[in-house]
């Protein structure tokens, strides 16, 4: 496993967001995946934790040292970078805590130099624009491999 790379922290009103592994409850955050997310509905714990392992979890911290939001990135921390698995708790929300992780993530000593910024969502374009992020300008050079499931559906 490559190593860590350094604990990335800020704040903002009341809350903290870091980078610190330690920190995170990867129970919490599953139970809000698989259970409230429609992007990662079903996923189970192992895929979870296999997933953090191979990249660098974010959350956001209330004052109290729970966890208000998250997300995660998936890098090489030179050219690339695919930010995924955003959500803000339900008691958090509103206050533009998953724009100001998706910005602000990218002060981030180790990913000041990446050139190239992802991310897909289906209904937060909004929240994105706001840290600074546009529709792809060219949309039809992008491939993907449907789960098995998409696949099935689109079959006659």
């Amino acid at each position: 496993m490559p190593r860590d790379p350094i604990v990335f922290e800020a704040y903002r009103n009341g809350y903290l967001l870091s980078t610190d592994r330690t920190r995170l409850d990867p129970a919490t955050v599953h139970r809000f995946l698989a259970g409230d997310s429609y992007w990662a509905r079903g996923m189970t714990l192992e895929q979870l934790k296999r997933a953090l392992d191979h990249s660098l979890p974010i959350g956001i911290y209330a004052e109290d040292g729970t966890l208000a939001g998250f997300g995660r990135l998936v890098t090489d921390y030179a050219i690339f970078a695919y930010l995924r698995d955003v959500f803000t708790l339900p008691a958090h929300r509103g206050r533009g805590l998953a724009s100001w992780l998706a910005d602000e993530i990218r002060n981030h000593p180790e990913l000041v130099d990446v050139t190239s910024w992802m991310l897909a969502t289906r209904d937060a374009h909004a929240v994105y624009e706001k840290a600074g992020y546009r529709r792809a300008p060219h949309p039809e050079y992008y491939m993907t491999v449907p789960k098995p499931d998409e696949a099935q559906a689109r079959e006659p």
